[in-house]
């Protein structure tokens, strides 16, 4: 008998000597490793503890010495599984929060707590002295309520974090694969060596636990060293795929919805798992009360469009997924480009449109009106452009102030737009000139439409605070000559000419350009 305790003191001290040269090993790399080194090392510390007790009890001679020992094993055996399950969860992708962490430690603290004082109330040990027939350092036991809790919950986290691994081993690349080998081993272990316990197959009074984890401890040290267990981590297709910021569908090779991510989820708030297996037009019929509005039969390698769904704008992509040349499913993309669509639209207005009348301002005329010009050139039409002003308007600006400047400006834009055509470009040109681009009216139909707004503008006076303000305005035009060569400047500066003209004759009228330089009011 003493030849085998002390085979197995030695087992127990392998392991006790390997996991705490894996736990100084790991505190003294621990700036190279990711943070789930601490939960490793919290889990190695305990099982070092958990060891270390149990190898001086096998040396007791006494009830005391063996009740004490015992003790020191509970500051390490309730700890170890949680932590593990803990590394295990973190190591796969899952989040191991505080309150996650309070949660699974609290039973083990429990447990720790009533063993210390068993004394008062016998729930983990019935009895608990020196065997009658082996003598110290064996014990006879009868244990107790908390005992057999005690022992389901630190079961079930070590058989948690070795179904974790197990359902994990088939998607994880070949590279990782040593990692989750020593992981499932090192659950895998003590599980079995705990159920032979429990089917009464190893030696009375013995705890054959301590004495295998040594194997789990090589397994570990050969995979930090290695693989870099602790620097270098798999990380989950299931965390990535449902902490994608874009939602995701994935059909088989029958159009049938066979997975969606939790971010489809959060944009259509009906899909349920209760579709999967359902064709997918039928499902986008349920979502959004339409028909899909791509025939996914017609593609054939990738497609990007956008549709709208409840005030949303989603960026629609569409890739076939091949497996051997043929069509293995479709993996349909959404992403909400609502934002950037409303400040591309934002930004797009304020390029172009004048921020005051909401009118075209100087650019966007002439992006505009230069295609115009080529059209009508290509199509031997006429095009007027007519330039006014606002006659005083600096008068105006001193007498009544800034604001009521504005509010003019957008009096008279208002009145314009009132008027306007079809194919009538209307912009602010700058300051309190506008300008109009006509496609299609010759020079005499541009002076006739030049005195139309001329007589509204004048005849609709500015009312602002029951204050009627009189606006006129100096208008100058001039029309294309259909030389290929002339531009919108030029016919801009002609109008520009026509305009002084105008305003030298007295203002509130029309001047129009002609190539002799005569102006005709």
């Amino acid at each position: 008998m003493e030849s085998k305790l002390e085979a197995f003191v030695t087992l127990v001290c392998t392991s006790v000597v390997l996991n705490l040269s894996i736990l100084v090993y790991t505190y003294w790399k621990r700036h190279h490793y990711t943070s789930i080194s601490k939960l490793f090392m919290w889990n190695i510390l305990f099982t070092v503890i958990y060891c270390f007790g149990y190898a001086f009890s096998l040396t007791s001679t006494s009830i005391e010495q063996l009740r004490f020992w015992n003790i020191v094993q509970y500051v390490g055996l309730p700890f170890f599984p949680p932590l593990g399950l803990l590394f295990v969860m973190q190591y796969l992708g899952y989040s191991a929060t505080r309150k996650r962490i309070i949660a699974i430690l609290s039973i083990p603290l429990l447990t720790f707590l009533i063993n210390i004082t068993n004394e008062f109330h016998h729930l983990f040990y019935k009895l608990y002295v020196i065997h009658p027939v082996l003598g110290a350092p064996f014990s006879e036991i009868q244990y107790g309520a908390w005992f057999a809790a005690h022992n389901i919950y630190i079961f079930s986290c070590m058989l948690a974090a070795l179904l974790l691994l197990l359902f994990r081993w088939k998607e994880t690349s070949k590279v990782y694969k040593p990692q989750i080998f020593a992981l499932i081993c090192g659950q895998l272990l003590p599980i079995v060596t705990a159920f032979l316990l429990f089917i009464g197959v190893t030696p009375d009074g013995i705890d054959p636990v301590p004495m295998v984890i040594w194997v789990s401890s090589v397994l570990y040290l050969w995979s930090i060293t290695s693989s870099r267990m602790l620097s270098i981590m798999p990380i989950a297709k299931e965390t990535i795929f449902n902490h994608m910021n874009d939602g995701v569908i994935v059909l088989n090779g029958s159009y049938q919805l066979i997975e969606y991510n939790q971010a489809c989820k959060n944009m259509f708030s009906i899909l349920d798992r209760s579709m999967l297996g359902t064709p997918f037009d039928l499902v986008w019929y349920k979502l959004t009360n339409q028909s899909f509005p791509v025939q996914l039969v017609t593609i054939t390698d990738k497609l990007n469009t956008t549709i709208h769904h409840a005030g949303y704008l989603y960026q629609l992509r569409i890739s076939i997924l091949q497996q051997s040349n043929n069509n293995s499913g479709i993996l349909i993309i959404f992403t909400d480009i609502t934002e950037l669509h409303t400040l591309q639209q934002k930004l797009e207005r304020l390029a172009y449109y004048d921020e005051l009348t909401q009118i075209y301002n100087r650019h966007a005329f002439f992006h505009q009106s230069e295609h115009s010009l080529i059209k009508a050139k290509d199509n031997r039409s006429a095009f007027t452009i007519i330039l006014f002003d606002i006659d005083f308007f600096k008068k105006v600006n001193d007498t009544y102030g800034h604001h009521t400047g504005d509010q003019m400006l957008l009096h008279v834009a208002q009145i314009c737009k009132a008027e306007l055509g079809e194919h009538m470009l209307f912009a602010r040109y700058g300051g309190e000139e506008f300008v109009l681009a006509l496609t299609g009216y010759t020079l005499v139909e541009g002076e006739n439409f030049a005195n139309h707004l001329r007589l509204c503008i004048e005849q609709k006076p500015l009312v602002e605070n029951d204050r009627f303000v009189s606006v006129t305005s100096s208008f100058g035009v001039s029309v294309t000559t259909g030389a290929m060569e002339e531009t919108i400047y030029q016919l801009l500066q002609k109008a520009d000419e026509a305009l002084y003209a105008a305003k030298r004759a007295g203002r509130n009228q029309v001047q129009v350009f002609k190539e002799e330089h005569e102006f005709v009011g």
